[in-house]
């Protein structure tokens, strides 16, 4: 690996913030980005999405991935596949259905319609050790809250943790009739629901609050309640029509299909160093415990020697868990052209507080938001960082003329008509020590 140097002036402010744990809102894709969500067939994937793990669990014709609660087959009754939907229907006796596989860290979507006054529910990390599978997991409530009269924070609402946290202020239930989006995500005992791209319960597994909203409900006289750490998903025959469609999950603890690891946790092998001054590599960066540590000084990068040009890049970042200070860096994608401070390329921010922030270095060619531009900066439609020291996980996507942004979980920006090419990824040296690891990536083909 070369080691190249370059005197430069080091341009670096730092921003404490911190995060918030309560849950609040999400903000839906950018509405002028054109190309940035790209249209895909229902029940289908985009490549992207089978590139970042994505599985179908209804394709629009087959229950194969579905069985009866507590049974071998799929029901012969009371559940049927129409219009491209997977339905059960009003007294039809098929009961409660769960998928075949168990997942623990996930990220489940789908769309569901309700008939009026129909109710309904998804429950997660289902055991079949009770009656019903309410009895073990979680249950995301499906509900026609006009048609039941409940107002939309109800702890038993569309949307709610039923019985156990109620959504937050502005969540956006569809009429009857009418497809809802929903996305429940669990990943290290962190659960979030969402609505219509709304964030509207977010909350711990298994912590102080968590056990005692349990213990004051219902689910307090079952002993096997919320306390599973994998399980089964299961969606709730409640004697109601409900259909769902677009049924996807994955894994969140398992590779990416073709991933290629580009941090391999020991050394820097696949990466070269440019630096201000006369500085090495090992002045700046070094590996520790599997966990790759840049020093902030002198200001420079590491990049990789391979070019990719459209990938899911995942990695999980910190800034130092023991002095909790605030710092600086970046993530540069598709870098081309020479070697300097800064080069060409697209930067997703790390900067305390303004991570999922694009910075465009050297006209790139790229469009952004431009209610949220200022020169060359796009800001982030929100805030998803957790507090300063813990570990955060961004998810790249860049796919053809568009990058999508996710910042623990949370699209936080879009870009589009962004200039296809080969390049590298780099990540920055600027001014404070930053933490890396688990730094890998899927090609979309």
């Amino acid at each position: 690996m070369n080691t190249k140097r370059i005197r430069c002036s080091v341009l670096a402010s730092l921003l404490v913030v911190t995060a918030c744990s309560e849950a609040t809102q999400d903000t839906p894709s950018t509405p002028n980005a054109p190309n940035a969500v790209k249209p895909v067939a229902l029940n289908a994937l985009t490549p992207a999405e089978t590139a970042a793990g994505w599985m179908l669990l209804f394709d629009g014709e087959s229950t194969d991935r579905w069985r009866g609660y507590r049974q071998d087959a799929f029901p012969e009754k009371g559940w049927i596949v129409e219009d491209d939907c997977m339905k059960v229907t009003a007294g039809g006796g098929g009961g409660d259905i769960i998928t075949v596989d168990q997942f623990e860290n996930f990220e489940f979507v789908l769309q569901w319609r309700v008939a009026e006054k129909a109710n309904s529910g998804i429950m997660y990390r289902v055991k079949e050790t009770a009656a019903a599978p309410w009895q073990t997991g979680p249950e995301y409530q499906i509900l026609d809250d006009a048609g039941h009269g409940a107002q939309p924070t109800d702890a038993h609402s569309a949307g709610a943790l039923y019985d156990l946290y109620t959504p937050a202020p502005g969540k956006v239930n569809r009429p009857t009739g009418e497809f809802n989006d929903t996305r429940i995500v669990i990943n290290d005992n962190r659960l979030q629901h969402w609505l219509n791209g709304i964030k509207i319960v977010a909350c711990e597994l298994g912590s102080d609050d968590w056990n005692e909203r349990v213990e004051a409900s219902k689910f307090g006289a079952y002993e096997g309640f919320g306390v599973n750490a994998r399980g089964h998903i299961a969606l709730q025959d409640h004697g109601d029509d409900v259909w769902y469609r677009h049924i996807k999950i994955r894994d969140l603890s398992a590779p990416m299909p073709g991933e290629i690891t580009l941090f391999n946790g020991k050394d820097l092998t696949g990466w070269t160093a440019h630096l201000y001054g006369d500085a090495e590599m090992s002045d700046v960066w070094s590996v520790r415990d599997g966990i790759l540590i840049c020093m902030g000084k002198p200001a420079g990068y590491i990049r990789t020697e391979t070019d990719y040009t459209n990938y899911v890049l995942r990695l999980e970042w910190r800034f130092n868990p023991i002095t909790k200070e605030a710092g600086n860096s970046g993530v540069l994608m598709r870098m081309i052209g020479e070697d300097k401070v800064w080069p060409r390329s697209v930067e997703a921010q790390l900067h305390s507080g303004n991570a999922g922030d694009f910075w465009n270095i050297d006209d790139f060619q790229m469009k952004t938001d431009p209610d949220r531009t200022r020169g060359r900066n796009t800001r982030k439609t929100h805030f998803a960082e957790r507090p300063i020291g813990e570990w955060n996980e961004y998810e790249i996507i860049v796919d053809g003329s568009s990058i999508v942004l996710r910042v623990n979980g949370e699209v936080v920006n879009e870009a589009w008509d962004v200039q296809e090419i080969p390049g590298k990824i780099c990540l920055q040296s600027e001014g404070a020590e930053i933490h890396f690891r688990n730094i890998r990536l899927a090609p979309i083909e």
